[in-house]
């Protein structure tokens, strides 16, 4: 697997040592970019090239984490980005702060390398599963919008058979459409055309309809 082929982790912090240790820890299977502070790792994420997930510090300078993550979540192209806060934070209330933020998991200092990878490969699967699922629905919808429906009453002349498209004034030609064309633009038909028996009988009486 290349490195263009291989899902980027956003790494914030803004200790070099933390970034290191987290780069060196990754950077076998991931792609991994940094950001230093707040501001960094938005512009990050908001950038043309977003990270698949990423893991936030809380305590920085200027913008905490918390607040990157909420303005992260706020940001509509990036709301479904995964979100795991790394912190020596470790008090109930804080987890329970940042989840409520929109993380998906909080890991405190020191880490556990093996549950890291862990933690980072089922938020990253979670993810795929959802933007998959989103793609099917998304072709769902389109393949619903191209299916053309006829129901309800169809105005149609007694004499010449053309149909008149609802709300429109039948005064007015315009209005009226041959039954083919009116059934074409509204459904998935395409017609092709014979005479019947009966017809046959009229137009052509010398001819046998076999």
């Amino acid at each position: 697997m290349t490195t263009d082929d291989k899902q980027k982790i956003l790494i914030v912090d803004d200790e070099a040592l933390n970034i290191n240790v987290l780069v060196d820890l990754l950077k076998g299977d991931y792609k991994t970019v940094v950001a230093k502070n707040g501001e960094q790792a938005l512009k990050r994420v908001m950038s043309e090239n977003p990270p698949d997930l990423v893991l936030l510090d809380i305590m920085m300078p200027d913008m905490d984490g918390y607040e990157v993550c909420q303005r992260i979540k706020a940001h509509e192209p990036a709301t479904d980005i995964p979100i795991i806060f790394v912190t020596a934070m470790d008090e109930v209330d804080d987890e329970k702060k940042g989840l409520a933020l929109g993380a998906v998991d909080y890991i405190t200092k020191p880490l556990s390398p093996s549950l890291l990878k862990a933690r980072i490969e089922t938020h990253l699967k979670l993810k795929d599963n959802l933007n998959r699922q989103k793609q099917l629905n998304s072709e769902l919808q389109t393949a619903l919008n191209e299916i053309k429906t006829l129901k309800g009453l169809l105005p149609i002349c007694a004499n010449c058979k053309k149909i008149r498209s609802k709300d429109c004034d039948p005064k007015q030609r315009e209005s009226w459409a041959p039954i083919e064309t009116y059934i074409s633009e509204r459904s998935e038909a395409d017609f092709t055309h014979s005479i019947c028996p009966d017809c046959m009988t009229i137009l052509y009486p010398g001819i046998s309809y076999e």
